[in-house]
């Protein structure tokens, strides 16, 4: 099969697999080794866990570009264009490249049926191995044991927050997902754990199989000063005192740079990193639709991919800590396999007014399940509008100077608003570069 555009292979690849999610790697390791199993890079970086995959893998790609090394990250999922799930040099992937990985994934999986991110996967990976990459940050899709990114054997493994998530594939308690969340340990490879309070089952998984473990709050630590814009991280073997504030908003991200500067001395001295890198990669690390922020006429926008109970919670901690003169305004859309209610929970204190939203996508949650979500944990009678960017138009024009506005719920609402806002539709101008 070869198709001459970006836009037609993704089209396809959407009706390729009977199952949008298939765990397993029998299906995606066959293809794999008839590819010829190559290595994506001398030096691997695996990052699994609930929340802060994104923001990690963003930190080591900052701190080790700053490095002068050759990066390839893969992400997911992509906001804006498919191309942002596969770095190179800190470039996004032309079309062509990733076309031509397509038809050489597509030819060589013959009877094999891969599902979207398996068949992605593999093109990544095989892009990587063509791009004289010095290391390659692989993030996992969903869970760990079974995601297509666990057929290659990293170097070394970060777990961030484990949370509740995608219970459905990946068990109901937080043990159950520890579980598998460790099924991307290997024995005698280090892994660095950055979530303070880890799953009993994260631990035992790694001291089944023998993996050497770095843990935030015992092989490593951080603390921030109630003065100053300013860090200090001690990891096995070194420490580094008055680092700079990552340029990521949010108390949690520096228990992600915590974990990746964690990383980066595990990585040491095959992949050798400065001090001055580490401060130039926290100065510069930007992830869209994280705490991303816009500003106009007094009011203030920010757009966050927050789409589960702990990330909502972190950013209602986010927002409770930041005065606000006005009311606080929330655009919200999410997915129906989510946690509505724990969602709404979390941020229902911090916000003054509701507008909810359905998603017109897979998955996608009616307007009428968050408005019967909201009602459930006293949050009575939200604005309800056909589209996420009907709801972002009307809470634009219902706010004032002081005023603030939340867009949250999942990827697809964060895509939905951003190139709205890059593009002044709302007469709105980012402060994040």
């Amino acid at each position: 099969m070869h198709f001459p555009s970006l836009d037609q292979w993704l089209a396809w690849l959407e009706t390729l697999h009977p199952r949008e999610i298939d765990l397993g790697l029998a299906r995606v390791r066959r293809v794999w080794n008839r590819l010829g199993a190559p290595a994506p890079a001398p030096h691997v970086v695996t990052v699994g866990g609930t929340n802060g995959k994104g923001s990690s893998v963003a930190f080591l790609e900052a701190i080790l570009t700053a490095a002068g090394q050759r990066v390839g990250a893969y992400t997911s999922p992509h906001l804006l264009r498919y191309n942002e799930r596969v770095r190179v040099a800190g470039e996004e992937v032309e079309d062509g490249l990733l076309c031509e990985a397509f038809a050489r994934v597509d030819a060589a999986r013959e009877d094999v049926s891969l599902t979207y991110f398996e068949f992605g996967t593999l093109a990544a990976l095989d892009i990587f191995a063509r791009a004289d990459l010095d290391v390659a940050l692989l993030e996992v899709g969903m869970g760990g044991r079974l995601d297509a990114v666990n057929i290659v054997d990293a170097d070394v493994v970060l777990v961030t927050a484990v949370a509740l998530d995608h219970q459905a594939w990946l068990g109901s308690d937080r043990e159950a997902i520890g579980y598998e969340k460790a099924g991307i340990f290997r024995p005698a490879r280090p892994a660095v754990i950055s979530d303070p309070d880890p799953p009993a089952s994260l631990i035992g998984q790694a001291r089944t199989m023998g993996t050497p473990l770095f843990r935030i709050g015992h092989e490593f630590h951080y603390d921030r000063p109630r003065e100053g814009a300013v860090w200090h991280w001690r990891g096995a073997g070194q420490s580094l005192d008055g680092l700079p504030l990552p340029a990521l908003d949010g108390d949690w991200q520096l228990q992600n740079a915590a974990g990746a500067l964690m990383v980066v001395e595990r990585l040491d001295p095959v992949l050798p990193v400065d001090r001055a890198a580490i401060e130039r990669g926290l100065r510069t690390v930007r992830v869209p639709g994280r705490c991303q922020r816009f500003l106009v006429d007094g009011v203030s926008w920010m757009v966050d991919v927050a789409h589960n109970p702990h990330a909502a919670a972190a950013l209602a901690d986010l927002l409770l800590r930041e005065a606000v003169q006005g009311k606080t305004h929330a655009v919200c859309a999410v997915l129906a396999d989510k946690d509505v209610a724990g969602i709404c929970r979390a941020m229902a204190p911090v916000v003054d007014v509701w507008h909810i939203a359905g998603l017109d996508v897979a998955r996608g949650a009616p307007a009428t399940v968050l408005g019967e979500a909201l009602a459930s944990v006293g949050v009575p009678a939200p604005q309800v509008h056909a589209s996420v960017e009907s709801a972002c138009a009307a809470a634009a024009a219902r706010t004032g100077s002081g005023d603030r506005i939340v867009v949250f719920g999942s990827f697809h609402t964060a895509a939905s608003v951003l190139p709205l806002l890059a593009e002044a539709v709302f007469g709105v101008q980012s402060d994040s570069p």
